[in-house]
């Protein structure tokens, strides 16, 4: 059974930055891609950043590119996500998922935390 369990989120107020981590176990994730979805308040879900099973390419949605960079630690099957100068419409519950690769993943992951996202809140 899979389990992608995140964390690192919270309460900033806006141009903070802050980092998300997702660990994840129950199979060998160092082919999988891996990545972030979140859902705003009132929105609907959609896909945030996602890097490579060998972290050579990353994708990431036009509302954080140059703000945000995803990581992987493929050794210990976490991946991070990068807030920096973060903004109050970046507030969302934020997911992890994994999937083959990144296009996949795209259109809807394999598995991701749904239901047991890291809460993201920015003040302005």
């Amino acid at each position: 059974q899979v389990q992608l369990v995140g964390s690192g989120g919270g309460l900033v107020q806006a141009g903070d930055s802050l980092r998300l981590s997702c660990a994840a176990s129950g199979r060998a994730f160092e082919s999988y891609s891996m990545g972030w979805f979140r859902q705003g308040p009132g929105k609907e879900r959609e896909f945030v950043a996602a890097i490579s099973w060998n972290g050579d390419s990353t994708e990431y949605a036009d509302s954080v590119k140059g703000r945000f960079t995803i990581s992987r630690d493929s050794a210990e099957n976490t991946v991070f996500l990068q807030m920096n100068n973060v903004k109050p419409e970046d507030t969302a519950v934020y997911y992890c998922a994994v999937d083959w690769d990144i296009s996949a993943m795209k259109s809807g992951p394999l598995d991701a935390n749904w239901g047991q996202g890291t809460q993201v809140t920015v003040s302005s």
